[in-house]
């Protein structure tokens, strides 16, 4: 209304004259009493136009404060968009699959006898019949030997060992280990996990490949006159440059062993068991909250109430002067007719 009302202004100058001049003549022509002159029609429209002034004045503080906010909003935002490139949130999701991949198992059993291995499906291992002497090797096995990646000197040997695939059959890997003597004061077998068996047997490089096995993955321990229960999940990392990482998390749970035997000599027995925890792989990855797009188009809604609140403020201003312009016309009038 305002835009109209100076449009309207400036494209009818001369109207406007010539309703001044009209009021002027009114005003010549009529005769007012010399009390009514100088005091009631000034004062009124006095206070009008202060009034108007006044509310002109709060409403360009008001777009003033609100183009401040606004200005601080734009600051803002920037600065968390910077924030939230600069640290990434973690993002966990979860795949459920019926098979896994066989993981391989890498035992080393040092002067340990690898005795039995079976699969057994439903958590049912059948108690041992003849514990401490060799029985039935239905896993698959590969004998690999190695230099240790970490002195280049020393020779290990490294029992591996496929792992349980079928997690709802609940299938596990149940191994029996028998050593004989140990220059320590206790005993203990090491193992790692890698994700594939089938990469560890199709690699043309066996002893490389456990090498950089031992080099990524952790390895853990088991102790002989227990029964170690493993259940193992498998967490994949997708780095920044888009490679794969694959580790284990493992829960383990240790049951004592009560040795039967009618020798039990001084021999050790080791027991361990290896199934899946749950059917879900576990992916890990970084990821950006901060959305360009989100950013771009609520700076565009900023700028844009900045550049309307800017238009107004103009106006306000233009409107402004345009009354006091007027009110010193009439004032102006009034003069020229009272003297």
């Amino acid at each position: 209304q305002l835009s109209e009302d100076v449009e309207r202004v400036s494209e009818n100058p001369t109207e406007e004259r010539e309703e001044d001049m009209e009021v002027h003549e009114d005003s010549s022509s009529v005769i007012l009493p010399d009390g009514e002159l100088g005091t009631t029609t000034p004062s009124l429209r006095f206070s009008k136009t202060c009034l108007k002034n006044v509310f002109s004045v709060i409403l360009l503080f008001i777009y003033l404060l609100l183009m401040a906010v606004a200005v601080f909003l734009v600051y803002q935002t920037i600065s968390d968009f910077r924030e939230k490139l600069k640290h990434p949130v973690m993002s966990v999701t979860y795949k459920e699959v019926s098979l896994y991949d066989a993981p391989g198992i890498a035992f080393y059993p040092g002067k340990a006898q690898l005795l039995s291995c079976k699969h057994h499906y439903y958590d049912h291992i059948p108690p041992l019949v003849n514990p401490g002497q060799p029985g039935d090797i239905e896993c698959i096995t590969q004998r690999i030997n190695y230099t240790d990646p970490f002195t280049n000197q020393t020779m290990k040997y490294a029992l591996v060992v496929q792992g349980p695939r079928d997690v709802k059959k609940r299938e596990l890997v149940f191994l029996q280990f028998h050593l004989n003597e140990t220059d320590q004061d206790f005993s203990a077998i090491d193992y790692l996990l890698f994700s594939s068996f089938q990469e560890f047997v199709s690699s043309p490089e066996k002893a490389k490949f456990m090498k950089d096995c031992e080099s990524s993955y952790s390895s853990w321990k088991f102790s002989g006159g227990f029964r170690t229960w493993v259940k193992m999940s498998l967490v994949k990392t997708k780095e920044e440059d888009g490679s794969e990482t694959v580790e284990f998390k493992q829960e383990t749970s240790v049951v004592n062993y009560i040795d039967q035997r009618t020798k039990p000599g001084s021999d050790q027995l080791f027991f361990v068991v290896f199934e899946w925890k749950d059917p879900f792989i576990q992916t890990v990855q970084d990821i950006i909250t901060a959305n360009p797009w989100n950013m771009i188009a609520l700076l565009c809604g900023i700028f844009l109430a900045l550049f309307k609140a800017a238009d107004f403020a103009k106006l306000s201003v233009k409107w402004m002067i345009k009354i006091r312009r007027r009110h010193l016309k009439r004032t102006r009038q009034v003069t020229n007719h009272i003297s």
